[in-house]
C-alpha cells in the first residue's frame, strides 16, 4: 500500500457537485493499493496513521501529538492512480494497482480497521470508491508524508 497522508485544517469531497463526505482538522489520506498487498499491509497503514505525531503537544512542542489522542478526523480517499507508472511514454500504466473488484473489499476492509483503531465512523470518513472525485483541502503547515509497505518490505530485505 502507499498512501499521502496531509495534516489538514479541513478537507472534503464531492461526486458531481455534491459534498458527501467532510471533515474538520485532522488527515486527508489518499490510499493506493498495491495488487500484491496482504492484510499485514493494510494493518501497518492503518496504525502508520493512528499513531504517526503531526501535531505539537499543549505546550507548543513539535511532532508529539497523533490524530488518535487528539481527536481529530481522517478523510480518505481511494487513489488507484498512486501505482501510476509513466517511464514507458506520456500515458500512465496502472497494472501494479490492485483490480477494482478485489481493490473495493479490501479497502473497505482497512477502513474498517481504521475506524477500529480511532472509535468509529464518527472520525474516519471516505469518499466514494471508483467515482470521480473533486477533493478539497486546506493543508496545514503544509505537513505532507508518503509511507509506502512496499519500501518497508524492500527495507527488510536488504537487512
Amino acid at each position: 500500500m502507499k498512501v499521502v497522508i496531509q495534516r489538514v485544517k479541513s478537507a472534503s469531497v464531492a461526486v458531481n457537485g455534491r459534498v458527501i463526505s467532510q471533515i474538520s482538522q485532522g488527515l486527508c489520506v489518499l490510499v493506493g493499493i498495491h495488487s500484491e498487498d496482504t492484510e499485514a499491509d493494510a494493518e501497518y497503514i492503518a496504525k502508520k496513521i493512528a499513531t504517526v505525531k503531526l501535531w505539537p503537544d499543549a505546550e507548543g512542542r513539535s511532532w508529539k501529538v497523533n490524530v488518535k489522542d487528539s481527536g481529530f478526523e481522517v478523510l480518505s480517499v481511494s487513489q488507484f492512480t498512486l501505482y501510476g507508472i509513466t517511464s514507458k511514454g506520456a500515458k500512465p500504466d496502472f497494472h501494479l494497482a490492485m483490480k477494482s473488484e478485489k481493490s473495493h473489499l479490501f479497502y473497505d476492509n482497512f477502513l474498517a480497521r481504521l475506524r477500529g483503531l480511532l472509535g468509529g465512523e464518527e472520525r474516519v470518513k471516505d469518499g466514494a470508491f471508483g467515482e470521480m472525485m473533486d477533493v478539497g483541502l486546506v493543508n496545514d503547515g503544509p505537513v505532507t508524508l508518503i509511507v509506502d509497505t512496499r519500501e518497508k518490505l524492500q527495507q527488510q530485505l536488504q537487512q
